[in-house]
């Protein structure tokens, strides 16, 4: 079916000679007249694409631009030379591409196809956004895909990597084959290896039979490693081998296997700290980033917010059967401004309780938890507080890494401090270096030593800090101080022993 365009008639001698182009390159189209009601025109012809041919300022255009965007509807804006608003006007619109006058008829066209298969490939993936990160991403998608080479995908938890691995795969050659994907931090050390190349009968205990491992069923199609930061050394040897070769053993195994198989990753850490820090080897992390995507975290892309809470609340609304008109204005904009550690999928199972538990029709401010609006702790470091009475603890780790692979700048950092006076107590040391120490509500010190950063400390300092303290903590418990910091047992054993912590 051909995709149906809509032209506003506002500069007619624009609109007519784009609209005959459209219909000769087998677009159906579609005229729009400021006398129209732009919400039953846009009901009626459910375009895939809205072209705005006259001035943006103008109030009906105003109102399709806006039903357009809420809609999803990637729009295209034809502006005149002497606009000099134009970017705060598209800006301010949401407005998915422009071009200035005069228009050549087969560029609008080559244009409009664009963008329409970049709608297209937003709707098959997920990927919802107007900002300019995300519009990068979608083109990086586009180049990535029809290509072999190996993809490392880095972002955040939460911010869509498999999402974009799944829009690779479906642009790809190897669209009709399987697409595996494969969370390396959830599976074991002892079976990671067999669920990845599977294992022979009587290879070890409990092998009752032969089993294809994940690259074998990925066979001709792609596979999707998410979490690979965190499988152990002996596993990446193995993994760089296949890359390199395509070809693996099962475990038990005596005959090479040989697969044709794409290999996309994932990783929520910085793999290149990582290397640094000896956790990584450093050949397979070449070998991964071959090719390379960031995902960023939905506090840089704040104007895609909009459109994803109302996307959640049309889709939980028809899942709940609830009646729901939408969001109110200061519920919306305490949204936009929320810090959001969690990214997208933070947001979305926020959108969900709240449409189920939203005693109204819509959304209203006071419906939104304080947690949320205020994010305690989720940039700054908190200290380890003995006895494990500090709920916030365990996050240590996890925050400080944010922050310094985040490079939050000196002014972020007094800007939150002045937010939080109540909440914040910066500590001087006599070696001029300083201690951001976060007390919860209600919280007494009692002698608990913070972890100390000084400035110019590297991610292995820091990271021997972080560990002694939590060992200092438990009082040498390694279980429970690798449970606090969130790594494995064998991790932190080997890297007590790096860090000469005996």
């Amino acid at each position: 079916m051909a995709a149906r365009i809509l032209i506003t008639m506002d500069d007619l001698s624009t609109a007519v000679p784009l609209n005959a182009a459209f219909e000769a390159a087998g677009f159906s189209t579609a005229m729009f007249s400021s006398l129209d009601d732009p919400r039953g025109t846009v009901r009626r012809e459910s375009p895939e694409l809205v072209i705005l041919t006259g001035a943006v300022h103008e109030p009906h255009a105003l109102q399709l631009a806006a039903l357009a965007r809420d809609n999803e509807i990637s729009t295209l804006a034809l502006l005149e030379p002497t606009d000099s608003e134009r970017a705060e006007r598209v800006g301010r619109l949401g407005v998915t591409e422009t071009m200035m006058k005069p228009v050549a008829p087969d560029d609008a066209v080559a244009t409009a196809r664009r963008l329409i298969d970049r709608r297209g490939l937003q709707q098959r993936t997920g990927i919802i956004g107007e900002s300019a990160p995300i519009q990068e991403l979608l083109v990086k998608i586009e180049q990535m895909a029809p290509v072999s080479s190996t993809v490392l995908i880095q972002g955040e938890s939460g911010t869509g990597k498999e999402l974009v691995a799944k829009g690779i795969h479906d642009l790809s050659p190897r669209r009709g084959k399987p697409f595996v994907a494969v969370n390396c931090a959830a599976l074991p050390e002892t079976l990671l290896e067999s669920e990845l190349f599977g294992h022979e009968k009587g290879s070890f205990t409990g092998a009752a039979e032969r089993r294809l491992g994940r690259f074998e069923l990925a066979d001709e199609g792609t596979i999707f490693l998410d979490e690979i930061g965190e499988i152990p050394s002996s596993t990446q040897v193995k993994l760089l081998r296949v890359l390199e070769s395509r070809t693996f053993f099962r475990v038990g195994g005596t005959q090479p296997i040989k697969v044709n198989v794409r290999v996309l990753a994932a990783t929520n850490r910085s793999l290149r700290d990582a290397v640094a820090l000896g956790d990584f080897r450093d050949d397979l992390y070449y070998r991964l980033n071959v090719l390379n995507i960031y995902l960023p975290p939905l506090r840089e892309r704040r104007e895609d917010i909009p459109l994803l809470v109302r996307r959640f609340i049309r889709e939980f609304a028809r899942a709940h059967d609830r009646t729901f008109r939408g969001i109110a204005p200061e519920a919306m904009q305490r949204l936009v401004t929320a810090p959001w550690p969690g990214n997208v999928r933070q947001l979305r199972n926020l959108i969900e309780s709240m449409v189920v538990l939203a005693p109204g029709a819509e959304i209203r401010a006071a419906d939104i938890p304080a947690d949320v609006l205020d994010g305690p702790g989720t940039l700054l470091p908190v200290r380890v507080q003995v006895q494990g009475r500090d709920p916030g603890g365990h996050e240590f780790e996890f925050i400080l890494r944010s922050l310094l692979e985040l490079k939050l700048q000196v002014e972020e950092l007094r800007r939150r401090l002045d937010e939080h006076p109540q909440r914040v107590q910066v500590i001087e040391l006599a070696d001029h270096s300083t201690v951001a120490d976060v007390l919860p509500d209600g919280d007494e010190r009692d002698g608990a030593q913070p972890v100390i950063y000084r400035p110019g400390m590297t991610m292995a300092e820091v990271e021997r800090a972080a560990i002694d303290a939590a060992l200092r903590e438990h009082r040498g418990n390694r279980r429970r101080a690798a449970e606090v910091l969130g790594i494995g047992e064998r991790t932190l054993y080997r890297k007590i022993k790096a860090y000469h912590l005996e």
